[in-house]
């Protein structure tokens, strides 16, 4: 069997560590970034080029690129350059977060200068890359014959599909986040529930017993039970969640399609509240509130009183001792 190689543009997390998993199978890459490769990487066989000519230099055909770059114009121009140096044949590997509108257009454009362009959907994260990465493949037949391989070399065992034609890959990649998001939106959720139960829990013993044998266990939980442990708590974290906005794609396709999909429609509004200081929605709810029936601007204690003295049956809490907690019925 002859030799795996491929090139890789953007040697960062993802790229790099793909790279580096590579070269430990065995497996001949060739790498470009703007910045020089780690003594790492070079140190593990890395070939790094200088400039694009440097794929065809030391690539046999019909060569296969990764590029590992932000999602975008960048993708185009990247693409552009190396459909002019690259043979036919040759295959350009998009494994970012591009949409899958875009990867159609590609490729289709590039196929016109015989340039085979697939969308790749990767998900594993760091470790993934760095041990068994997840893959999912957009593109011909004949296209995933070229590079499967590849891919199911650097995957975990089942960790790669061929899900359909161009455009693909990037699809399901995308509907992939959409459910991640949804399923971190729900665990944040009963996380600030654990912290506010008026009980003394164990929270960090309790997220440790989530993630053995609990219907809720998973990769998420263990991520969130290491992560509490590190930190000590929630306390030391800032509350702004960052993200790239890929989602907010799949819930405009979702509203095009006519597909409900509320927990992930819901769990983007809340992560981009997370980002919000100035909260003006809720001086203008509070504004009108006071316009309509006098409610006071800011925290009153009348009304806190109000609502937690006010029903008289089932849950109450006296806010006093944690420990003291009264039910009271009718």
């Amino acid at each position: 069997m002859s030799q795996l190689q491929f090139g890789v543009i953007g040697l960062g997390r993802m790229g790099g560590n793909l790279a580096a998993q590579a070269l430990a199978k065995g497996m001949k890459v060739a790498g470009y970034d703007f910045h020089p490769a780690s003594a790492d990487l070079l140190g593990k066989g890395l070939i790094q080029v200088q400039d694009y000519q440097g794929f065809v230099a030391n690539l046999a055909r019909p060569r296969v690129i990764f590029i590992y770059i932000p999602a975008g114009h960048a993708v185009d121009d990247c693409a552009d350059k190396l459909s002019e140096i690259l043979e036919d044949g040759d295959v350009i590997v998009d494994g970012g977060n591009s949409y899958w509108g875009d990867s159609i257009r590609r490729h289709k454009k590039y196929l016109e200068k015989g340039i085979h362009f697939v969308d790749l959907g990767t998900s594993g994260g760091i470790s993934g890359a760095e041990s068994g990465a997840c893959f999912m493949l957009g593109g011909t037949p004949e296209e995933s014959a070229i590079i499967e391989p590849i891919l199911t070399s650097l995957s975990v065992s089942g960790g790669y599909v061929h899900a359909g034609p161009p455009g693909a890959g990037h699809f399901v990649k995308l509907v992939h986040n959409g459910i991640e998001y949804g399923m971190l939106e729900a665990i944040g959720e009963g996380m600030a529930l654990l912290e506010a139960c008026p009980l003394k829990l164990n929270i960090q013993a309790t997220l440790d017993v989530y993630t053995r044998g609990s219907v809720i266990r998973g990769w998420l939980i263990e991520l969130m039970a290491a992560a509490y442990r590190q930190n000590d708590g929630l306390e030391k974290i800032d509350s702004y969640v960052d993200d790239t906005g890929e989602v907010n794609w799949l819930v405009d396709d979702a509203m095009h399609m006519e597909v409900p999909t509320p927990v992930i429609a819901m769990a983007v509004m809340q992560l981009i509240n997370s980002r919000d200081e100035k909260k003006n929605w809720a001086k203008a709810i509070s504004m009108i509130r006071h316009g309509f029936g006098g409610h006071a601007y800011g925290h009153s204690q009348v009304s806190e009183d109000e609502r937690y003295r006010g029903r008289v049956g089932q849950y109450y809490f006296n806010g006093l001792d944690p420990n003291t907690i009264v039910h009271r019925e009718e």
